[in-house]
């Protein structure tokens, strides 16, 4: 059997550990990111920066938080709702653990 550069006995799924499953769809995925990068961030600025649906983006959310990766915060600002969302501790690390098996993964193509 002829092996080309980077071929393995198995699929490379089973050469990465650390891919998330609920993060592999790009908006949770963006939500994680986004929130990384800030301590907090409204329903509503989430729904622009990822241009999602206001019943898409609640449901996304949801399951982040049914995981326990991030928290909301409700408030009334000017008599209107608001939601603030911010990533936990599991939360942060779960995207920290992910994208590294990201990074390997690409490592392993460009071998």
């Amino acid at each position: 059997m002829v092996r080309h550069r980077g071929e393995s006995d198995g699929p490379i799924w089973d050469r990465v550990n650390g891919f998330n499953r609920l993060l592999e769809h790009r908006t949770r995925l963006g939500i994680c990111v986004l929130l990384a990068r800030n301590d907090t961030i409204t329903f509503s600025r989430l729904k622009a920066l990822l241009k999602e649906t206001d019943g898409a983006l609640g449901a996304h959310l949801r399951k982040l938080e049914d995981e326990d990766y991030l928290v909301v915060k409700k408030e009334f600002r000017d008599r209107k709702p608001t939601s603030w969302y911010s990533l936990t501790r599991d939360g942060r690390k779960a995207l920290e653990t992910h994208l590294q098996a990201l990074e390997k993964l690409i490592a392993e193509a460009g071998d």
